[in-house]
């Protein structure tokens, strides 16, 4: 194919105007809303010929423009290119990564104000909760991996255990418990939890917010059900906990959960995910094939399409977060997938 000035661009065959664009400069793709062939209009569809020159109709650079997700939809047919595919993705992924920096940075400052702290520095905030920097702090926050708990701590002192800390150090930022109180493993159905300060409760993982190790974690204690242990950022934890404060258990995981039993083998946890993708023949199995890959297992699964998207929701049984984490950034690979989280 031939730009208007009788440049050469190779480009895989069946490609569209979007993939030329796209393999012309990428700030074009984001901006192409048109293309003329030959010197006639087609549709972005169109499956381009060798020899044919192609002229882009583009949008004014705002700052505003973007590519369309229906570009993503492979049944659409408006790209034909990986090259293509994986920019598009990029453009949406930086956008999410936007919004959420700067839903998460507002969320900071008004735990700030409402503490009374706004002198403190986000950087030094970032090293509390266990980031590098602070725009990964945001992002957690946003994304509630850290909880509004968990951020209140952080402001008040100098260190508390964060989402960003790596699974071997977990353990030790876990609540500090004062010398005289009892720490003891859980009896009841062995959930691996650390109940501190109570000997011989039954614990029990919150379907709500399925924890998963080395998660922050707190106990609530039930009535006639033992110690229900929630993520720390878990919504209905909050609202039980703010009923009734007297309830509240401070809980770490026991050494079964974080390093396995006597036998060595790891202990599996449930965990929801939630899966956004261009609806697709085959795209269940290509999704599931990574959890299989990945050895996790998949007990329940729950599909709807809409307008050519599809919501898939997963509960897989994984043996830590960050395994967890490691498996929703293949599923994200995964063609025509739009997004991929713990729910």
């Amino acid at each position: 194919m031939l730009t208007p000035q009788a440049r050469v661009i190779e480009l895989p065959a069946g490609a569209t105007p979007v993939d030329f664009a796209y393999h012309v400069h990428t700030s074009l793709g984001h901006r192409c809303r048109g293309a003329r062939v030959d010197g006639h209009m087609v549709p972005l569809t169109t499956a381009l010929q060798s020899g044919q020159t192609v002229e882009i109709v583009a949008a004014k650079e705002t700052g505003h423009e973007g590519p369309s997700r229906d570009w993503l939809n492979p049944q659409l047919g408006y790209v034909r290119s990986p090259r293509t595919r994986n920019k598009v993705r990029q453009w949406f992924n930086a956008l999410e990564l936007e919004r959420d920096t700067a839903a998460g940075r507002e969320r900071v400052e008004r735990v700030l104000q409402r503490e009374g702290r706004t002198a403190l520095a986000f950087e030094e905030l970032a090293r509390r909760l266990g980031f590098e920097a602070a725009g990964s702090m945001f992002v957690a926050v946003a994304r509630d991996e850290v909880g509004v708990r968990q951020l209140e701590e952080a402001v008040r002192g100098p260190a508390v255990g964060g989402a960003g800390a790596s699974p071997a150090a977990a353990p030790e930022q876990l609540p500090i418990v004062a010398p005289r109180r009892r720490a003891r493993e859980a009896g009841g159905r062995g959930d691996g939890v650390l109940v501190v300060g109570i000997d011989s409760l039954m614990t029990q993982l919150a379907r709500c917010c399925r924890p998963v190790p080395p998660d922050a974690i707190v106990g609530f204690v039930t009535k006639g059900h033992g110690v229900s242990v929630h993520r720390e950022n878990c919504a209905t934890f909050a609202r039980m906990a703010d009923r009734a404060p007297e309830r509240v258990i401070e809980t770490a995981w026991g050494e079964e959960a974080l390093h396995g039993g006597a036998d060595g083998r790891a202990r599996r946890f449930p965990a929801d995910v939630e899966v956004r993708a261009s609806d697709r023949p085959g795209l269940l199995r290509d999704v599931t094939e990574v959890f299989a890959r990945d050895r996790l297992n998949v007990t329940a699964v729950q599909t709807l399409s809409r307008q050519q998207v599809a919501s898939m929701r997963f509960t897989v049984e994984v043996p830590d977060a960050g395994q967890l984490a490691r498996t929703l950034a293949a599923v994200r690979e995964v063609n025509g997938v739009i997004q991929a989280r713990r729910r």
